[in-house]
Formats: structure tokens, C-alpha cells, sequence
């Protein structure tokens, strides 16, 4: 088949597996093809298919992540690596880094902290928005450790990013202007779909019976710098219930919702 062939039978042989059966075929042909999506839509090559393709198509037909095949994934202004083991980045969480930007307005936050930091990618991106700021990136996952590390380094960003082990008791130290954290919000009897359940690192989605047990560690030990801010990831439906463990904890709080609508984020400050 030729190339704009296979694209078109690989999008209907995905429509069951996938709720964006063409653009996976497109990232995955040109994952294939060894070039951008962009490059290859902006000028379709002519011939056949490589070879590759179908073996792509055939591991995503199986759930697996296009992540995961590809190796990389778009978020925010940057580019990531990604690996099995380590969560994917969702546009969902970029709701944190707006809620961020909306705050700090005009002015720069100096200091940084990404809790659970995972790939690296709300502290990378938000290092790419504040070029004079530095940042700490903890996680108690090696697999995410080395990652972060490897993008920190990719994007430039090393020596102005730290990533080390770490746990929520980092946010206790106080001098962070801006936290940052996408925590373990699912509940442990959740149904999630087979490209999250078997593929995305357990430790990083459930917490607990009703998907609090994270913010119930967090809300305690945080503490933030003078007029600074935490921007946390919140699952659907949790909004009252982690404003509460906050404003118990003695903060103002203020709920944000993605751009589907969805409550998406809440925002911590202290009281003046």
C-alpha cells in the first residue's frame, strides 16, 4: 500500500482501540518514516508504507501507548521523553502551568518544586516559560528519576533543574515560590481503560479507596514562600473534597477547570 493507503486503513483499524484512530496512525507512520508529523503532512511522501508500520500499528492495536512506540510526547512548549514506567503527559495537566502563569502575571517565580515529577514535565515546561527561574524536581521512582534527568538534559534546562529523590515532604522546606504537583488521584477501584490499566505505572495513578490518600499527605506538609503558589492536579468530582483538606490545613484555595470544563486544578495560597 502506499503510504496515504496504509494511513487510511490503519485509522479504521484503530477506530476500535482508540478515540483518535487518525492521528495515531499519522504519529506512528511518521515515527516510521523517521520524520515530524508536521513535515509529513505538510508534504506526503510517495511510496510505499515502510516496512515498520504495520508492527507499530499491530502494538497499538493492542492498547499499548502511542507514548510508549514513539518514545516521546508533546507537552505544553517542549518535547519529552517517555518510557514505560514512567506516566504519560497529559494536555489536562497544562491547566497547572496556566493557573501558574495567571498568578505570577508579569512578575517571574525564582524557585520552583515539582512534586512526583514523573517525566519532568510541568517543571521543564515551567523552566521554559521562566527562563531566570531554577527548580527541584522530586519523585521516589527511579525509573522516573532517570527520565526526568534525561529531559532536563535534552532541553537544556540541567542546570537549572535539580531532580532528586524525594517524596511530598519536600514542600515542607518553604522557599518555593511556585509547587507544582500531578499526584495520584484514582480511585483503586476505578475501571480505566487498557491503555492506562496495563501499560501506566500503578504507583502513579491510585490512591486509596476514594482517590484522597496523596492529598491527605500533601495538604500537611506544604508549605509556600511569600505570595507563592501551589497548582495541583485534582481528578473529576474531587474539587470540594481536596479544597477542604487545604483550607483545614489553613490556605485559600480556588478551583480551575481545563479547557473541557472540568475541574482540573486547585490553587493554594496562603492567607494574608
Amino acid at each position: 500500500m502506499s503510504i496515504a493507503e496504509a494511513l487510511a486503513d490503519a485509522a479504521r483499524r484503530l477506530s476500535s482501540v482508540s478515540d483518535t484512530p487518525r492521528l495515531d496512525a499519522e504519529l506512528l507512520m511518521a515515527h516510521a518514516l523517521g520524520i515530524s508529523r508536521e513535515a509529513m503532512l505538510l508534504a506526503l511522501p510517495r511510496g510505499p508504507a515502510p516496512p515498520a508500520f504495520a508492527a507499530l500499528i499491530a502494538r497499538r492495536g493492542a492498547h499499548e501507548p502511542v507514548a510508549y512506540i514513539v518514545g516521546h510526547r508533546a507537552f505544553w512548549s517542549i518535547d519529552l521523553v517517555v518510557r514505560p514506567g514512567v506516566l504519560i503527559p497529559r494536555p489536562d495537566s497544562e491547566t497547572l502551568i496556566e493557573a501558574a502563569i495567571a498568578h505570577f502575571g508579569p512578575s517571574d517565580p525564582a524557585r520552583l518544586l515539582d512534586l512526583g515529577t514523573g517525566s519532568g514535565a510541568l517543571l521543564l515546561a515551567a523552566l521554559a516559560h521562566w527562563p531566570r527561574a531554577t527548580g527541584l524536581g522530586v519523585d521516589t521512582s527511579d525509573a522516573a528519576l532517570a527520565v526526568a534527568q534525561e529531559n532536563a538534559e535534552r532541553l537544556g534546562l540541567a542546570e537549572r533543574a535539580e531532580i532528586r529523590r524525594g517524596s511530598w515532604d519536600a514542600a515542607s522546606a518553604g522557599d518555593f515560590d511556585l509547587v507544582l504537583c500531578n499526584p495520584p488521584y484514582i480511585e483503586e477501584d476505578a475501571s480505566l481503560p487498557p491503555d492506562v490499566i496495563d501499560y501506566e505505572p500503578a504507583a502513579a495513578l491510585f490512591a486509596g479507596a476514594d482517590g484522597l490518600d496523596e492529598y491527605r499527605r500533601i495538604a500537611p506538609a506544604l508549605r509556600l514562600a511569600e505570595g507563592g503558589i501551589a497548582c495541583i492536579e485534582i481528578g473529576a468530582g474531587q474539587g470540594s473534597a481536596v479544597r477542604a483538606l487545604f483550607e483545614a490545613e489553613g490556605f485559600l484555595t480556588q478551583i480551575i477547570a481545563d479547557l473541557a470544563g472540568r475541574d482540573r486544578c486547585v490553587a493554594v495560597r496562603q492567607k494574608e
